[in-house]
């Protein structure tokens, strides 16, 4: 007679992978692999293909990049939300943890590590969302503490915080050189909608012209090493 009282396996914690560059897949990918607890079990390099492979796999997690084709990781991040509200999120990105962090845990994410941490924290993180249900930083989490209790100081950050993600978003393609055209264009907005969230850029952080907002934008969009 068996005994009952045997362990059984642990469950495989199934992950997918969206990220427009194939090389850092297949880097997560190799860092993944030789764990027995986790395991790749789809990819996708945009928001489209994504959806749909989420919605084949059913992961237990999805590993998000903030920039993918044609679209933001911000707005594939609220799609999953709304479609899998169960599903966890965890954001790898070049981006600042410091600038991000907060936006992407408010569109429904459980975790955030900049690429440059990645091949030392990412199984951490992973298994810190599965277990624990949320990862960040120590520094980050000082940070948002900070920020819940008023002790936060005001300045140039809290100027860029103060946007909406999609003001952020074409804060960012105005300094990648995009026109308001491409940007609607690549939004998939009218102009005017464009237009409209320029004039709100403009006013949230005090730029008196389009030269003065064209000039700020380029130096937020390069600002990373």
């Amino acid at each position: 007679m068996p005994n009952s009282s045997t362990p059984s396996q642990t469950r495989i914690y199934r992950i997918v992978i969206v990220d427009d560059h194939p090389m850092v897949r297949e880097g997560m990918n190799n860092i993944i692999r030789p764990e027995q607890d986790l395991t790749v079990c789809g990819e996708a390099e945009d928001r489209f293909q994504a959806l749909q492979v989420i919605d084949t796999k059913q992961p237990d997690l999805v590993i998000v990049d903030l920039t993918l084709k044609d679209s933001s990781g911000l707005d594939l991040i609220k799609d999953i939300q709304a479609l899998h509200p169960l599903m966890k999120i965890l954001v790898v990105s070049m981006q600042e943890e410091s600038h991000y962090a907060e936006r992407v845990l408010r569109a429904g994410a459980h975790g955030y590590i900049m690429k440059q941490e990645a091949t030392q924290k990412v199984l951490l993180a992973i298994r810190q969302v599965r277990d624990c249900g949320i990862y960040i930083s120590t520094t980050m989490a000082t940070k948002i503490a900070a920020t819940l209790t008023g002790k936060q100081r005001a300045g140039n950050q809290a100027s860029i915080t103060s946007l909406a993600d999609r003001e952020l978003q074409v804060f960012e393609l105005i300094g990648t050189g995009y026109s308001t055209r491409d940007i609607a264009n690549h939004l998939h907005l009218e102009i005017k909608t464009i237009e409209t969230y320029r004039a709100r850029i403009k006013e949230k952080l005090g730029f008196k012209d389009a030269s003065e907002l064209l000039r700020n934008a380029i130096a937020w969009t390069h600002r990373l090493p």
